[in-house]
């Protein structure tokens, strides 16, 4: 049984976080060795330490709905840059207040 850094058994699928850098993923992977418990996650595809990342609840899941499959390419970029074209500011926005 593989454990998160709150003893809490992870299992494939599961959402987590790892506390060092706040990288979130779902656990494509897990695997033992040496004692110690290993995940691989699916935003990275690498190998974290199980015990330095905390399982997340469903509630703390930003799910992200630009982009196919949650993958930007150069086109999504560039019509979202293409709607800031029409954007106009006022001629008193941007004052200082000094």
């Amino acid at each position: 049984m593989v454990v998160d850094a709150r003893d809490l058994e992870i299992t494939l699928d599961s959402h987590v976080r790892y506390v060092d850098t706040g990288t979130v993923g779902k656990v494509l992977d897990i695997k033992t060795e040496n004692e110690r418990g290993w995940v691989k996650l699916d935003k990275t595809e690498l190998w974290y330490l199980a015990n330095r990342v905390e399982l997340l609840d469903e509630k703390d899941i930003k799910k992200s709905r630009w982009g196919e499959n949650n993958e930007v390419t150069i086109e999504d970029l560039k019509e979202k840059a293409s709607e800031f074209d029409s954007f106009e500011l006022a001629t008193d926005a941007g004052n200082g207040g000094g």
